[in-house]
């Protein structure tokens, strides 16, 4: 299983690396930014399982890449979880209205964040 961590947060990944690997996911991948992690998607054929994507990021917020990959057919059907310290309601159902496969509010737990991604494994 591939993921791709897309965050501004260093700390956040790190924290998200960790979860995952108690999961037995090793193939992880990280952007620093919404505009390297859409670059990355596509320079990879978009051969990842699971999208992790922060909602609040320099060059190109989480929203815009959550736009961008469900509106590419080669990328639509990648589950992306949103893990972001947003949790207003409007905003919550604008990721889902766009595509989101699922919603973490920061700050988590690992095992919340093993919860919401457990379902996407294979």
């Amino acid at each position: 299983m591939r993921v791709l961590l897309i965050d501004d947060s260093t700390t956040m990944r790190k924290i998200q690396r960790r979860a995952l690997n108690t999961l037995g996911i090793e193939d992880i991948d990280e952007a620093p930014n919404g505009k390297e992690g859409v670059d990355k998607l596509q320079a990879e054929s978009y051969s990842y399982n699971l999208v992790m994507l922060d909602m609040n990021m320099p060059e190109m917020g989480g929203l815009e890449v959550l736009k961008a990959v469900r509106a590419d057919p080669n990328s639509n059907n990648i589950p992306i979880v949103m893990c972001t310290s947003v949790a207003d309601k409007e905003q919550v159902m604008e990721a889902i209205k766009s595509g989101a496969s699922n919603y973490v509010v920061k700050p988590f737990t690992p095992e919340d964040l093993q919860k919401k991604v457990s379902k996407y494994l294979s």
